[in-house]
């Protein structure tokens, strides 16, 4: 079982920087790939990052290509997404999740979620 606790969200303007982070509960942290996905109202849900076990693979959605970055830290059992160049089209909740495959970027994917951490751009 592991637990995601994300946090990091709040309210920032166009252009602007947050960085969120994931803590995972349990020792086997490095076992699981972890991924990024947001949601945003009246919207499905959405894949926004993945990576591997180790960092060495990563995958990021068109939409945020060049202005996001994740990356995980084992030792620290967490998982980050560095947002820059934040744009209004990039409020939503954002959700980290964790899967025991390789590395996915597909909802159902995902063995476990977090509760959310949301994310407000004004323009």
């Amino acid at each position: 079982q592991v637990q995601l606790v994300e946090s990091g969200g709040g309210l920032v303007q166009a252009g602007g920087s947050l960085r969120l982070s994931c803590a995972a509960s349990g020792r086997t942290f490095s076992s699981y790939s972890m991924g990024w996905f947001r949601q945003a109202p009246g919207k499905e849900r959405e894949f926004i990052a993945a990576i591997n076990w180790n960092g060495g693979n990563t995958y990021y959605a068109d939409s945020v290509q060049g202005r996001f970055t994740i990356s995980r830290v084992n030792a620290k059992n967490t998982v980050y997404l560095q947002m820059n160049s934040l744009k209004p089209e990039d409020t939503a909740v954002y959700y980290c999740a964790a899967t025991s495959r390789s590395i996915s970027l597909v909802i159902r994917d995902m063995d476990y979620w977090g509760k959310g951490t949301l994310v407000t751009v004004s323009s």
